[in-house]
């Protein structure tokens, strides 16, 4: 029989970048999204391996949880934003709006010297397909966009619905199945049972 495979997606505290709606440019935790991830610690399962989006954000999660033990996985990084990195969506949208707009709504158009939708879907399917059966809880600290694209794969859904989910900070949602095929639940916020 084969065992089910149980991935764990924690999405990080609030940054500095994201209260002001920018696309991420690297910075750490802002002060309250830091307490909050410190009032969640120990709200994961025990003993569970743990991996983390290479980003400032989920590595300062990570510790702030307690998940010292993490490994730093690049292909969970968040979408590769390229020259955007930094600017906030109203400064992108004024300064380039038609390319603005074709990568919110066209899953293969790549960010200015970043990356497509189209793609990050792609990288996390093939690290989804790559997770050991029955090894265990496996706990990941990453980036919303890694979320949005597991639960893609996860649900057969097309990339060009991944804008459409909307992924809350310090929330965590479970991906469990066998034999390639995912069961999702959703968004439960941590410190909840």
């Amino acid at each position: 029989m084969t065992q089910t495979s149980r991935v764990l997606f924690v999405t990080p505290a609030l940054s500095v970048a994201q209260r002001r709606a920018a696309f991420d440019d690297g910075g750490p935790l802002d002060p309250a999204g830091a307490a909050r991830a410190h009032a969640a610690a120990g709200s994961l399962p025990a003993g569970a391996r743990v991996v983390v989006s290479p980003s400032a954000r989920c590595r300062e999660t990570a510790e702030a949880l307690g998940l010292a033990a993490a490994s730093t996985r690049p292909e969970l990084a968040g979408i590769d934003a390229g020259r955007w990195r930094g600017r906030t969506l109203d400064e992108v949208g004024a300064a380039d709006p038609e390319a603005l707009g074709r990568w919110l709504t066209e899953p293969d158009v790549t960010a200015p010297g970043g990356e497509s939708v189209a793609q990050v879907c792609a990288r996390v399917a093939r690290w989804l397909s790559g997770v050991e059966p029955g090894s265990g809880r496996l706990v990941a600290v990453v980036e919303p966009d890694v979320v949005r694209a597991a639960v893609i794969h996860a649900a057969g859904a097309p990339p060009a619905a991944f804008w459409r989910l909307d992924v809350a900070p310090l929330t965590l949602t479970e991906l469990s199945g066998r034999l390639g095929r995912w069961n999702v639940a959703l968004g439960r916020p941590l410190g909840t049972s």
